[in-house]
């Protein structure tokens, strides 16, 4: 998928149904002329609701319809009838959407299932017909409620990427090249930073017919939770994520120094992320001998097992999927 059609962010404008009106009816017919109330009661007013679709990736769909609008419910009629409800409008979206208040920011709902359901914008309430008026010292009452008037709000609707494993590291630390070897992802490779402008999702196939799903996510720079860089762009997308890959180019100056750096803008974004399971992953190993790699290993000074590989000769690939298995399922 071509990043112009990746879309995370949209920001729509709902307006659910008014409810109808009660009905203040009374039966007639050739044999009575002053029969009693018999009036229905207004229909309810469509609502907005968002459903779960896991062959949606983006919200691309939504990028271009950003007012939604629902039927308003018809009106009560005579011998009790109902109105017809409006029609709810069902806005299909990607697994791991999330719809937030545009002011506050408030989490309003979020779907992580398919065909999962949330109500964003409920439709008004019918009123009731007179019938529910009646009483011992009021046997006509001439009134009913009038229907609920909907309402009409905007929302934000952020994507955070579903995946098992999430890559993290800076610009052109080898995520996108080791994703394209061990699945059949074919994000773009280029050697500049940000060649990933958005998240590329891969089907790692492991042991005795396993898999999990692994996400290239943009590079991380310091600052980036202060949106430097892609900033919260990319940040939000690794909240969903089982676990974490850790990656690091064995040409770094100083591998432990990046480390905390990575560590240090999760925590600023969200101190829960350095809870998850962690591995890291020291990339373009092929560039080391024994002597080099051995130095490194006793220089490393990190909270995680580390492991040394290069996506361009194989070196140590399996052994990483070994653990990945192992660190997802811990």
């Amino acid at each position: 998928m071509s990043n112009q059609n990746f879309i995370d962010y949209v920001k729509i404008c709902g307006k659910s149904g008014n409810g109808g009106a009660g009905s203040h009816s009374f039966f007639r017919d050739n044999l009575n002329a002053k029969g009693g109330p018999d009036g229905g009661d207004g229909g309810k007013g469509g609502s907005i609701i968002l459903r779960g679709n896991s062959q949606l990736w983006t919200l691309l769909h939504l990028k271009y319809k950003r007012h939604i609008f629902c039927e308003h419910g018809a009106p009560g009629k005579k011998k009790n009838q109902t109105g017809k409800s409006g029609q709810n409008q069902i806005v299909e979206v990607p697994l791991g959407t999330v719809a937030k208040h545009p002011e506050t920011y408030e989490v309003l709902g979020e779907i992580t299932e398919d065909g999962q359901e949330f109500v964003l914008l409920p439709g008004g309430k019918g009123g009731l017909g007179n019938t529910h008026f009646k009483s011992a010292i009021n046997q006509a009452p001439k009134y009913a409620q009038p229907g609920q008037p909907g309402r009409e709000e905007w929302f934000i609707l952020e994507l955070k990427v579903l995946a098992d494993i999430g890559l993290v590291g800076l610009p052109n630390a080898g995520k996108s090249t080791l994703l394209s070897v061990v699945s059949a992802a074919k994000p773009e490779i280029a050697d500049y930073a940000f060649t990933t402008l958005t998240p590329n999702l891969g089907i790692v196939k492991h042991r005795e017919y396993k898999s999990f799903i692994m996400a290239d996510i943009p590079g991380i720079i310091e600052g980036a939770s202060e949106g430097k860089g892609l900033g919260h762009r990319f940040l939000r997308h690794i909240e969903r994520n089982a676990a974490l890959l850790f990656m690091i180019s064995a040409d770094d100056q100083d591998i432990n120094k990046t480390y905390r750096v990575l560590l240090k803008e999760l925590e600023k974004f969200s101190p829960e992320l350095l809870f998850k399971e962690r591995l890291l992953a020291i990339t373009k190993s092929d560039i080391l001998d024994q002597e080099l790699e051995l130095a490194i290993s006793e220089e490393m000074d990190v909270d995680c097992d580390f492991l040394f590989i290069s996506s361009v000769s194989g070196k140590g690939i399996q052994e990483l999927k070994d653990k990945l298995w192992l660190t997802m399922n811990n």
